[in-house]
């Protein structure tokens, strides 16, 4: 139907589209079925996910695996129906996050315990996250030296634009909030953190001195927390949707062709987040925590974050599941969870800006020595803390990592990298996820406050993550 109403406004012209958004539909059918059959919500999840990994194969198999999906009509239009379910899903998450984090924050602080320690809760998440991402800058540096990333590929291709690095004093010095509006707006979570925690942090000071009670401000921020908490309930129990859109267009609209190219890179980015997986569950049992637990209650928003790609739009869930199914204190999960959203992550800031290094040295010719790679775990440490609030934090952190180790100069030569992007993007926010939880459940043993009999709970390891009967104490 060669007419601009079906082909530009419709986005519905060819008799595929039609049957690939039917399928789309009758899936959607599917899993809203089973949820009307009680199926448990972490199922649902999988289910949702499955079904869109089989949508997204099913429209690359009808198109024959073009090399450019996006210039398949067909992909082009039932992607962009996809978009609805999948993208708006993510919107609505994004919509709560700021008002989320700054009332969470705040409602914490003032129902915080007298003696509870601000300072070492800060220090601590800072810490734990840096030696974290170090380990994760070693996996991938070894990983991608041990199989010689990117010898015998020529540099060249479109060329890559290389993103503004800034010292990280003056990035540090942006988190300071001197427009807390501004930063809301901006979604810059690390400094609405640091702006709730100073707002919450006097006003429990003037409780504690007796200055005043606050009676009203805390019935206030008491009723808000209420009612966002009850607006994250309903949104995340849209999840399953929107991980079937999610994973479908992901799939849909990525060439396997480009995939093929980056073979190398793909496998090494998902062997080097199972190993850090395996760190993970390695320093929860040092910590006395049962790895095989925390996966089987974590799997939700490690599902999510596989399929949408955004760890700030993860965050509510994060918060909720390391709140009411791990045991964590409602003060750190809140601390460590936004902190993780764009700091220190273990996978666009620790296993990417690695395998980066080596794949730009190896093909820029570039020897690779023991100086080199001491310089680059400490530049890459330091930096997943001073990209922290910055927009596309994976192409920031290489950019940063690259410049620290001297090899900013060939940036452009990462092109083909970007252009898998969206693939190897699944697996590093599932880990940056997953590295959140696991340094708030470590930071809460540290703080002392970690509920380890809620933790073992085994009941509420397949009802939902919300329960909107909780009342806000």
């Amino acid at each position: 139907m060669d007419i601009p109403f079906f082909q530009e406004f419709l986005m519905v012209s060819n008799p595929i589209t039609i049957g690939i958004l039917i399928l789309f539909v009758a899936m959607l059918a599917f899993v809203y079925y089973l949820q009307r059959r009680q199926t448990a919500f972490g199922n649902l999840v999988i289910i949702g996910t499955l079904l869109g990994a089989v949508l997204g194969f099913v429209v690359q198999f009808i198109a024959q695996f073009p090399d450019d999906p996006m210039k398949v009509v067909y992909i082009k239009e039932s992607t962009k129906w996809f978009s609805l379910i999948g993208g708006g899903f993510i919107d609505l998450i994004r919509m709560l996050v700021i008002p989320l984090v700054f009332i969470s924050i705040i409602h914490v602080i003032l129902h915080m315990e007298r003696g509870a320690d601000l300072k070492k809760l800060v220090s601590s998440t800072a810490f734990v996250a840096l030696v974290m991402v170090a380990i994760a800058a070693v996996v991938g540096l070894v990983l991608g030296s041990v199989t010689h990333l990117g010898e015998g590929i020529a540099a060249g291709g479109a060329p890559a634009k290389m993103r503004e690095v800034k010292p990280v004093v003056d990035t540090l010095r942006a988190l300071i909030p001197n427009n807390p509006i501004s930063a809301m707006a901006e979604t810059n979570v690390i400094a609405v953190v640091v702006f709730g925690v100073i707002l919450g942090g006097i006003a429990r000071l003037i409780k504690q001195t007796g200055t005043d009670n606050l009676e009203l401000v805390t019935k206030l921020f008491d009723e808000l927390h209420l009612i966002i908490s009850w607006v994250a309930d309903f949104i995340i129990g849209l999840m399953p949707y929107g991980v079937l859109g999610l994973l479908a267009t992901t799939l849909a609209q990525k060439g396997f062709q480009a995939i093929a190219d980056m073979g190398l890179f793909i496998v090494l980015i998902y062997v080097g987040v199972v190993i850090m997986l395996i760190v993970q569950a390695v320093l929860l049992t040092i910590f006395g925590v049962s790895p095989i637990m925390y996966f089987r209650k974590a799997r939700a928003p490690l599902f999510l974050a596989f399929t949408s790609r955004s760890s700030m739009g993860v965050l509510p869930l994060t918060v909720d599941t390391l709140t009411k199914r791990l045991g964590v204190n409602a003060a750190t999960a809140n601390t460590v969870g936004s902190f993780g959203t764009t700091a220190g992550m273990q996978g666009c800031a620790g296993v990417f800006p690695a395998l980066c290094i080596v794949y730009i040295a190896n093909v820029a010719g570039v020897p690779l020595d023991m100086t080199m790679y001491i310089m680059s775990v400490i530049v890459i440490a330091l930096g997943s803390i001073g990209i922290a609030g910055v927009p596309g934090t994976a192409t920031m952190a290489a950019s940063v990592s690259l410049s620290g180790t001297g090899l900013g100069a060939f940036f452009s030569s990462i092109s083909p990298v970007l252009a898998i992007d969206p693939i190897i993007d699944m697996g590093r926010t599932m880990l940056n996820v997953s590295g959140s939880m696991t340094n708030a459940i470590v930071v809460d043993k540290l703080m002392g406050t970690f509920d380890q009999e809620a933790f073992n709970d085994t009941s509420t390891i397949d009802r939902p993550v919300s329960n909107k009967t909780e009342t806000v104490q």
